[in-house]
């Protein structure tokens, strides 16, 4: 073959063969300038993933922080392209370092985070994510809640320049970013507007990365030249390649169109419900108990407090005091705030907040209408106050000094790591009062949205439902109803500081109706604010209980401070506290003056007869000529029939009072479930020691009426028809043991169980008849007081039954 310059082609020197240079016109470097646009590409595509990111923090700190990493992975990864690879990574990791060391610096200068630098940084290392999840929205950009964007984008960068500019794989490089992106949108989830423009950037932008050409490729990638068969079968694999790539697109369009389409309309999963957010320990789950404990050590100096305020316009959260004003003394009382408890299961209240890691700045509601807002600075020193809950003037608006959660249902605050001696934190709250004017006719919320304010836990005591009627059958506004029940237990009963602990129904019933000389109706803050919260619910109030300390100044907070208090939320004017405690200078009234149970029905043999006397007929007028002969019964007829007719009603009703009870027995001992015969068993126990003379109360515990039924089968045993005795005790102590699991375990007690209770209960009940006279074993099958009874006390052990016979 002979060249054009007539030398073979073989000796044609390659200096003069057409090849592509490495570099451009000039000499510039051709792949350094068509490699910027796909590196612009990546940087916002990197950024963009900030400010997808950015819409649940507060500012726009997060997203300058997260530009900055994109850019400068993308930078050194650009700088060191001429490198060998292996030194790239670790001079990116260095510039890594310096500038989320930076971040953080600043993250924490803004937050007015304490503590040196490398404290920060690894307690933001160690804690990062979670606190990422269980954050408040929106989010305060401080150290522990931008270190894991800023590294995340970082290393999104520095894996994107790699694939896509040295190896030259840009459509694979995008896969860093894109999981970035992906992954700020799911830490977002549902907290934020979709991010529709956000996300059409990101792909305008991936498209005129891939749009922009990279330059001429090596003389072997060019088919020209190229023998006109190798030529044909290079074209036909391309041709292939890119159907079957466009075969692939089109498949996954059709196959993931449809439903990635019904995603974009669809909720997103937050992926906080998988993080569990802080929570409150053992202790503080019910502070209320720890108001007895208090109240016998009142001296104990729990908190220093140093109080600020200012009113209108000038109330500004946040701000310093002005110079010129001096710590508030001495003008009123500010109450500050513990914990608020919601939950009320019948034997605890219990804390039901949930918190979420908080910054400086806390979210805020809107005042209700005609209400006074009032700024209430305090700087507070932590002395004896042990615990994770965070006491505050409700509401916090702005807490410095302390990292928190917050929880804005109910306005309270915990500290995760707990509290220590000489903690000192400031705290600003925007303290409402409500218009007083407006109480009067203000209604109650009702529905889904306060359930838990009106939930009533199962077992309440009778004279707690009728005295809750009682107060609310007068007062028909729910302010009038609350204004009721704080007057009766202010009026009616006795604070104490040496009260025992305990808010269940039966220790409300025994504070509420237990007699004077016995330690009842007298309590601490703990009983005033339970059994309000307790009546105002069965009175159709939204209750809660708040547990806090009385600061009437700047000084110390002490023991003796600490009070309970109970609140009910009004309709456009949000909780509204009360005060049950009664006035130390007044001598409360005793209960039964203003309450008095309704008498129980008599029995039907009890039930009194009328009293209306028969009319008798007139006598009849002798006519003359002598006496008229009537023709009826004699007067001797009638009282003999009377007299029979008397004593057969009488035989009768006997009759019939002996078929109920062993009906009743029977029933009870023989029908129904195991837990149910348990329950009956027990029954006849009880109404064996009513009928023996030695009744038992309903606020005793099950083992309580054991020891009961003991002493009176003790005193019975010096009749000479007792049986054995040791034997019919050690069985009704096993019966009540039988009772409580069938009341806290339902389904518990077996089949062998239930008939040895039964057989207990046979033995206890004939030996307790067997001790009476003989007239008293005759009345004993035929008194129809346990008939009466059954309305009450027949019916299968549910909650309130094993509760107060546990």
């Amino acid at each position: 073959m002979v060249s054009t310059t007539g030398r073979p082609a073989s000796a044609e020197p390659v200096g003069e063969r057409p090849a592509v240079s490495a570099k451009g016109p000039a000499g510039v470097k051709g792949p350094f300038l068509t490699d910027v646009p796909v590196a612009l590409a990546l940087v916002v595509m990197v950024a963009l993933s900030g400010v997808a990111l950015g819409r649940v923090y507060a500012g726009g700190l997060i997203t300058g922080l997260v530009a900055g990493a994109a850019a400068g992975s993308v930078l050194v990864g650009v700088a060191c392209r001429r490198l060998p690879s292996w030194l790239v990574a670790p001079m990116s990791v260095l510039g890594m370092t310096a500038w989320t060391l930076w971040s953080l610096r600043l993250a924490a200068g803004r937050a007015d985070v304490p503590g040196p630098l490398v404290e920060v940084a690894a307690d933001a290392a160690r804690n990062g994510i979670p606190r990422l999840l269980t954050a408040m929205i929106p989010v305060e950009p401080t150290p522990d809640t931008v270190v894991v964007p800023v590294v995340a984008a970082w290393l999104a960068g520095l894996a994107a320049t790699e694939v896509a500019l040295r190896a030259g794989r840009v459509l694979l490089g995008y896969l860093p970013p894109v999981l970035l992106y992906a992954g700020a949108l799911y830490v977002v989830g549902p907290n934020a507007d979709p991010g529709v423009r956000p996300t059409l950037a990101f792909v305008a932008v991936a498209v005129l990365g891939l749009a922009v050409p990279r330059g001429a490729g090596p003389v072997a990638d060019d088919p020209v030249g190229l023998p006109p068969a190798v030529r044909t079968a290079l074209r036909a694999r391309l041709a292939g390649a890119s159907a079957a790539g466009v075969a692939v697109v089109v498949a996954l369009a059709a196959l993931l169109g449809a439903a990635l389409a019904g995603q974009v309309g669809g909720r997103p999963v937050d992926p906080r419900r998988y993080v569990e957010p802080p929570r409150v320990d053992t202790l503080d789950e019910n502070p209320l108990i720890r108001i007895s404990g208090w109240a016998l050590n009142p001296d104990q100096k729990l908190l220093e407090v140093t109080t600020w305020r200012a009113s209108g316009a000038a109330a500004i959260a946040g701000a310093d005091p002005p110079a010129d004003t001096a710590p508030a003394t001495g003008v009123d009382d500010v109450r500050i705030r513990l914990a608020v408890l919601s939950d009320y299961d019948g034997v605890t209240w219990r804390v039901g907040a949930t918190y979420r890691n908080a910054g400086r700045i806390l979210p805020g509601t809107a005042p209700a209408a005609g209400s006074t807002v009032e700024t209430v600075r305090q700087d507070i020193t932590v002395a004896d106050l042990t615990g994770r809950l965070l006491p505050a003037v409700a509401t916090p608006r702005e807490v410095t000094g302390a990292r928190v959660a917050y929880d804005p249902a109910t306005g309270t605050l915990i500290r995760p790591e707990g509290l220590t001696p000489g903690l000192r934190y400031a705290v600003t709250s925007a303290r409402e009062r409500p218009d007083a004017n407006l109480l009067a006719t203000a209604n109650v919320p009702a529905g889904d949205d306060v359930a838990r304010a009106l939930r009533v836990a199962d077992g309440v005591p009778d004279p707690l439902r009728r005295l809750a009627a009682q107060l609310a059958e007068s007062n028909g506004a729910p302010y009038a109803r609350a204004t009721a029940v704080e007057q009766f237990l202010a009026e009616h009963y006795r604070l104490v500081a040496d009260a025992p602990s305990g808010h269940a129904y039966p220790n409300l019933a025994f504070f509420l109706f237990g007699p004077r000389n016995a330690g009842g109706q007298r309590g601490t803050s703990e009983q005033f604010a339970a059994a309000f919260a307790v009546l105002g619910r069965l009175a159709g109030l939204p209750t809660r209980v708040v547990v806090g300390f009385q600061s009437p100044r700047s000084g110390p907070v002490r023991a003796g401070d600490a009070y309970a208090w109970p609140e009910v939320l009004f309709d456009g004017l949000g909780w509204v506290p009360f005060n049950p405690l009664p006035r130390p200078d007044i001598e409360p009234r005793p209960v039964e003056e203003d309450f008095r149970p309704p008498p129980e029905e008599p029995p039907p043999s009890e039930a009194p007869q009328p009293s209306a006397e028969p009319t008798l007929p007139p006598e009849p007028v002798a006519a003359p000529g002598g006496p008229v002969d009537s023709g009826g019964p004699s007067t001797l007829v009638l009282v003999a029939g009377g007299s029979g007719g008397a004593l057969l009603l009488v035989a009768a009703s006997l009759v019939a009072l002996l078929w109920l009870r062993r009906s009743q027995s029977r029933n009870r001992l023989y029908r129904g479930d195991p837990g149910e015969r348990v329950a009956g068993a027990w029954r006849e126990v009880t109404d064996a020691l009513r009928l023996a003379g030695h009744p038992v109360s309903g606020d005793l515990a099950a083992t309580e009426v054991a020891a009961r039924a003991r002493d009176v089968l003790a005193a019975a045993r010096r009749s000479p028809a007792a049986t054995d005795g040791q034997a019919v005790e050690a069985g009704v102590r096993e019966l009540a043991g039988l009772l409580n699991r069938a009341a806290f375990a339902p389904g518990a007690v077996a089949e062998g169980q239930s008939a040895r209770a039964v057989v207990a209960a046979q033995g206890y009940v004939a030996a307790l008849r067997a001790a009476r006279p003989w007239w008293g074993r005759l009345l004993w099958s035929v008194h129809p007081g346990p008939l009466v009874r059954a309305r009450r006390a027949d019916r299968p052990v549910d909650a309130r039954d094993g509760r107060r016979l546990r």
